[in-house]
């Protein structure tokens, strides 16, 4: 089984969020980035497919040279091997496109994502791929199994867990549950590093979107306390103070 996960470059859900360039870009200078914690899960995940019945697991990010740290470390959890496709990744359909540009004469019976990525939480590129593919798309998958080329899927959907089968090659995004996520061994890290890591250039694409600007939330404000017999006014506060209602 030939299996392609997509991983993506986000920054350390501990990174103090702040912006440039008029604020229309992500402040970078110092943030520690990582594997998106979703793509993880699928990474894993196919890794257990493929030591069960064999196979391979190929990593694919969209991005500059300053994401090969966590391609890297996808290599040392365990891939096979990985592809990093030299462009920004500008958008969700940007990322998508390039990703099926390449996969699709690559004989992949399997993509993996994870549901979203933790800085943007899109939550896209899984459908989107499977739209450009032209192969089913199954989102938040909580388990996954293959057997005689059939995929048996759960996720959570409103109100209860449907359970359904698809037939190879499909796309799947990963949830929480599907797994747990490997750290990379010493043995890992080592073998990381001969590891190929092919480097293409990417397709003609524009960006279907484009960044006005960003803003932060407003500072959080003192709490108002209100004792018992003022109760009543509280709807005054929150229509004429807080303003939301």
């Amino acid at each position: 089984m030939k299996i392609l996960v997509c991983i993506s470059n986000v920054p350390d859900t501990t990174t103090k969020v702040s912006f440039t360039e008029n604020n229309t870009k992500f402040n970078t200078q110092g943030v520690q980035f990582i594997i998106n914690p979703y793509d993880e899960l699928a990474l894993t995940r196919a890794l257990e497919l493929t030591e069960k019945q064999g196979g391979t697991v190929t990593v694919i990010n969209v991005g500059l040279t300053d994401t090969d740290p966590s391609i890297r470390k996808a290599l040392a959890i365990g891939a096979t091997d990985a592809v990093r496709i030299n462009a920004e990744p500008v958008d969700a359909g940007f990322v998508a496109s390039q990703i099926a540009a390449y996969a699709k004469n690559e004989g992949y019976d399997l993509i993996l994502t994870g549901r979203e990525s933790i800085d943007y939480n899109g939550g896209m590129v899984a459908g989107l791929l499977g739209e450009l593919l032209g192969w089913p798309s199954i989102n938040v998958v909580t388990s996954l199994e293959i057997e005689n080329g059939m995929g048996t899927l759960e996720r959570d959907i409103d109100g209860g867990r449907e359970k359904l089968t698809c037939k190879l090659p499909f796309v799947a995004s990963s949830q929480k549950d599907l797994t747990e996520p490997r750290i990379p061994n010493m043995r890992g890290i080592m073998a990381a590093r001969t590891k190929p890591l092919k480097v293409v250039e990417p397709t003609e694409a524009v960006a279907g979107t484009k960044t006005v600007n960003f803003e932060n939330p407003p500072a959080k404000g003192a709490c108002k306390m209100i004792s018992v017999e003022e109760a009543g006014s509280l709807i005054d506060l929150l229509h004429s103070e807080a303003k939301v209602i």
